[in-house]
């Protein structure tokens, strides 16, 4: 086994694996194979060629890799591990990732979709995140680098609900805050500077939001995040949720 894995994370994995349909289980040695090479490959941030023969044949994983993208099974797996998290307050945010020229190719209307875009820093993807009060990872999604985080706010965390919200000033929208609080969220958002009338929030409460900073933190420590390689949205997406994954079973 690769240093850089632990086995326990790899064995939780698997286990997750026998619930969702779809997965070949027959040969447990090969997929805990694959697995492994998946760890190596999103940790190095290396070209699937480059992949030790260790691990087998690249193609062979980076074929399967591909399949499990589009059947969303990374997503399964990710979602399957979230078991019950701290939702007493939930946090948003996003983080802009340099894209490498190996993820270009893609006409001007297909950059859109893939999630790639101009902005000050260059050609880069923006993640957006929800976290749980512990910074673990809930939902991702993904948008060009110059698309403003309030477009994604509401996509994140439709699917959760809890007391309060943590968000920094570029959620400061009447609109989204309104919607919040229907849903029965606390909004804990600082005001923008040139809000004539600034709403009142938890200051203290708000201090905790530095625990979605640490989230990004850690996953720009595994260098397939840090730096898109992917011309593809869903197959950075899958990396996302498989180091999701980690970070949930750590």
């Amino acid at each position: 086994m690769h240093h850089l894995v632990k086995d326990t994370e790899i064995t939780k994995i698997l286990n997750s694996l026998f619930q969702i349909k779809g997965i070949h289980k027959k040969n447990i040695a090969r997929l805990r194979n694959f697995i492994e090479a998946i760890y190596y490959i999103s940790r190095a941030g290396c070209a699937w060629r480059l992949l030790p023969s260790s691990y087998g044949l690249w193609r062979s994983h980076h074929k399967r890799f591909k399949q499990w993208c589009e059947k969303n099974i990374w997503k399964q797996i990710f979602e399957s591990v979230q078991v019950e998290p701290d939702l007493e307050y939930l946090m948003i945010d996003s983080s802009i990732i340099r894209a490498h020229a190996s993820s270009a190719g893609y006409g001007k209307n297909s950059q859109e979709k893939e999630a790639l875009g101009r902005s000050k820093g260059g050609f880069t993807t923006k993640i957006h995140a929800a976290v749980d009060a512990l910074g673990n990872p809930l939902s991702f999604t993904l948008t060009g680098g110059q698309r403003h985080d309030i477009t994604q706010a509401e996509l994140l965390i439709k699917d959760f609900s809890g007391q309060y919200l943590m968000a920094d000033k570029g959620y400061d929208s009447n609109t989204f805050v309104r919607n919040i609080a229907l849903k029965g969220f606390i909004p804990v958002i600082p005001s923008r500077k040139n809000r004539k009338q600034p709403r009142i929030y938890d200051d203290f409460l708000y201090q905790d939001r530095n625990r979605i900073e640490c989230f990004f933190g850690k996953i720009k420590h595994f260098r397939r995040i840090a730096t898109r390689y992917d011309k593809c949205a869903n197959s950075y997406l899958s990396f996302l949720y498989f180091v999701g994954t980690l970070i949930w079973l750590r």
